[in-house]
Order: structure tokens, then sequence, then C-alpha cells
């Protein structure tokens, strides 16, 4: 640590907690597609990720319950696990009665804004103001990376231009009246970024930027018997499927353009964080506000010869985790504690000095956000993804993780399960499900699991019906992620 991260981290303890919440959701971006990250591609630029990091904390170990984006949205604004607030999938409706940690904010006296994808509810195709929210501007469902018709308020307008810089025009403007509002509210943003979600649009600005780049394939991206030996065999079926890398898309795109055209369309996205922290420093709502960027779910890029996310290898399930708020978080913060989509709400509650009046799943992880000295929290990640008849090709997946070992359940499909050293083994390529020796594990990871699950009202299925016609042999045509 520098002279002045010292120094900073010496008078962080007497600096007052920030008041305001600024919260950057993006889209499938991976926990290790960041310019500073050893992994990350050599030509990767993320200028303004890299300093939130370098200013701010990175959350290393940072993961989703489950990796798909209605449910992980859920779990981010109720503090739950998907099967206990009930969005489990992409078409799930929000159940009644449910309430997300913004409308705390709002009765509070916070003034709140959500800016973005909202993707959850009424079949995620509407794009209605949602309560708890003073500010409104969203689209339907996915939306388009171009000349979007947005819903600002409740009326709805065409706008033209790119979608990551039109959102972030609108925030940039919400963020400026709250700096100049004679009210001394403290405000509550959340602005969610279609960024970067398949399928990729770069920026025109952007477009080829890495044209020339040569891809990182991954070493478990190679058909051959090393890389399956041992794995289920929905996995390596699934090569040939919309989320395989021998025919994503059915056949619609090559993987090296695909594999570019995500890494273009995540600059636009960093410029939106860099437009963000600018405005904030140069109004002095910096030193107020902390600023939190996360991703809704992992993304696979090749690994297993799979592409997207559902299942619950690392690629899936880890996402990338920022926090800046200077005075606040000492520059240079590395928080090694797991921490979780379900820990979101809980920790921005206790930042307010608020309760939920629900129970919650998640836990604070303010202390460990701040580093703490003795506040490095532990635990068990526990995983769940529900089968989705618009993806037949990926099962039910239940799972728990440690800090070294990981258990794969698969439920209601005939397969292997999985047990891997993390530790030893962070691309999963040895299943150690059937090895003698770590038969003790695997018995105390089956039973842990089902326990977790019984706590906490999980022992349940979802099932939603389906929509059958005659002549129909199974699921509906598969649509776009």
């Amino acid at each position: 640590m520098n002279l002045l991260a010292l120094f900073v981290s010496l008078l962080a303890p007497l600096q007052a907690p920030p008041r305001n919440i600024v919260v950057i959701l993006s889209d499938d971006h991976r926990y290790d597609f960041m310019g500073f990250m050893p992994g990350a591609p050599s030509w990767l630029e993320t200028p303004a990720l890299d300093r939130m990091a370098a200013q701010g904390a990175h959350l290393v170990n940072a993961f989703v319950t489950t990796s798909l984006c209605s449910p992980s949205r859920a779990s981010l604004l109720t503090g739950r696990y998907a099967h206990r607030h009930g969005v489990v999938d992409n078409t799930s409706a929000i159940p009644p009665g449910t309430t997300f940690f913004p409308e705390l904010f709002q009765r509070a006296g916070y003034r709140t804004a959500y800016i973005g994808k909202w993707h959850m509810g009424e079949g995620t195709d509407s794009d209605a103001p949602r309560p708890g929210f003073d500010y409104w501007v969203s689209f339907p469902g996915q939306g388009v990376y171009v000349d979007p018709q947005l819903n600002v308020n409740g009326r709805r307008v065409m706008r033209q231009g790119y979608t990551t810089d039109i959102l972030t025009d609108y925030a940039l403007e919400w963020l400026g009246r709250q700096g100049r509002a004679a009210s001394d509210a403290p405000f509550l943003l959340i602005l969610s970024s279609k960024a970067v979600h398949a399928e990729f649009i770069p920026a025109p600005r952007h477009r080829d930027r890495y044209a020339a780049a040569p891809i990182p394939y991954p070493p478990t991206m190679a058909n051959d018997t090393s890389n399956y030996r041992g794995k289920p065999d929905w996995v390596r079926a699934q090569r040939n499927s919309w989320h395989g890398v021998d025919y994503m898309y059915h056949g619609g795109m090559r993987f090296d353009e695909f594999y570019r055209r995500y890494a273009e369309t995540l600059l636009a996205l960093d410029e939106s964080v860099g437009r963000v922290l600018a405005l904030l420093d140069t109004t002095g709502l910096a030193r107020r506000t902390l600023v939190l960027y996360m991703g809704d779910n992992g993304f696979l890029l090749g690994e297993h010869g799979l592409i997207d996310k559902r299942n619950a290898y690392e690629e899936s399930i880890r996402i990338p985790m920022l926090a800046y708020a200077p005075g606040w978080i000492a520059p240079g913060t590395t928080v090694k504690s797991m921490v979780r989509n379900i820990d979101i709400a809980p920790t921005l509650l206790a930042l307010a000095n608020l309760r939920a009046p629900w129970p919650i799943d998640g836990r604070s992880v303010l202390g460990a956000l701040r580093g703490a000295a003795g506040d490095t929290l532990t635990g068990e990640l526990l995983y769940e993804y529900y089968w989705e008849y618009a993806f037949p090709h990926t099962p039910t997946t239940l799972a728990l993780r440690g800090d070294r070992f990981k258990y794969i359940l698969y439920h209601g499909v005939w397969d292997q399960r999985e047990l891997y050293d993390i530790a030893r083994d962070p691309a999963e390529r040895q299943n150690l499900i059937a090895e003698p020796a770590y038969q003790d594990t695997v018995r105390s990871f089956h039973d842990r699991l089902w326990k977790q699950l019984g706590a906490t009202d999980g022992m349940r299925i979802p099932l939603r019906r389906g929509d059958w016609q005659a002549g129909d042999r199974g699921p509906a045509k598969e649509k776009s992620p």
C-alpha cells in the first residue's frame, strides 16, 4: 500500500458513512473481464473499472445464487434466494405482495430512480414504472442496443442512438439534479445496463476495435477426451446447441466474432461507468456516495465447450463487483470474503440504518467492504437453476460451493453429479464424484445442500405451465437468451 492509500485508510474510520447510493448493474459481464484482472485478455480496455478497483474496493469472491437475468435481479432487490422470492426464471411473474428494498428507501425519504433494463415479472415484457421509484426509465424485455423505445415515467418515447449512452445520459441528468436540489434528502440510483447481453452489438465508435486481437481460447474448450472425462453427458451434448461453441445461435455466429463483439460491447459500458464517476467527482457528490458496480450473472466464453450461463461452473456464477466511496473505502482495498447477490440488499439497508420487514437470506458485508480487520466472512454458496421451456438442453441444477470444494447435482435427469476441488482445480477439469477418497466429502456436501434448501423453504421444484399446440413434440422453439 502506498503512502496516499495508507493515509486515506487511517482517515477512513473518521469519515461518516456515505448517504447516497449508486448501483451500476451490468448484464452477463464475466468476473475476469476487466483490464486489471490477471486472467483478462492482454488487449482488453476497461479504464473506468480499473479506476474503481484502484481507488476503491475489489470484491474478488462475488457470486450470484442463480445465473439467470430475472431471478438474479429479484435476488439483488430482495436479498432472497429464487425459490423464496418466486421469480425462478425469465418468464415468472413477481408474486403479489413482493417488496423490493428500494421501496424501503423511498419510504425513508430517499429520492429514488431506476434507469435501464428491468426484465422481471409480467412475462418480462412490461416496461411500466414499478413501486419504489420516483423516477423511472426502462424498456420492454431485453431491449435493443440501438434506437430504443423507452418508458420515461409512464410515457413512451423513441430515442435515437446507442442505448448504453442514452441510459447514461438519463442517469447523469438525474444525478445532476440531485446535486443542485435544495432538499438535503439522500438518493438511491440503480443504473441497469443492457450491455453486455447477447446478441452483442458494440457502439459504432467501438466496432472492430479488437478485430485483430488474438483469442485466448480456454483449455477446456477443445472437444477431446481429456476435457469430458467424468463430465455429465448434457455438457458435451450442449456443444452442438444454441449455447454450445459448435452450433452457437444455431450456427448463426462464429466463436471468434462472438468473443470480439462481447469485448467491444463492453467498451461503452466502461465509458458509462467513467461518466458517472466523473459527474460525482466534479459535483462533489462522490464524498457522500457509495458506488457499487456488479454484474447480474457470469458468462462462459468457450469453457467446457459452452457459451452463456445457466450452469454452476465458475465462469457462470462468479461476477465482477467493485465499490467506490472516497474517504470511506480505502483505495486498493481487496475484499476476499464471499459476497453474493443476496447480500447486497441487507448491506445497503444496513448502510441506511433500515431493516427489511421480510426474512432475508443474505447478510450485510459492510465491515468486509471496508476491509475491517477480523471481518472476513466465510460460508458456502447455495446455487440453483430451474429448467426452462425455451432452453430444454440445460437441466435443473443445484449446487453448493465452499472455499475448497463444489458439489453439483442435476435434478430430474439421469446424469453424472460433480465434485471439484476448486482450490487445486479452478478450471473444473477433474470430477472427483466417484473417487473413493472423496466419498465422505460428497456425502457431507449432499447433506448440507438439502439441509440449506430445507431451511429456506426450497424443497419444492417450481413448475410453470407450458404452451401446447397440436403436432407439438416438445418445448417451444428457442428464443434469444
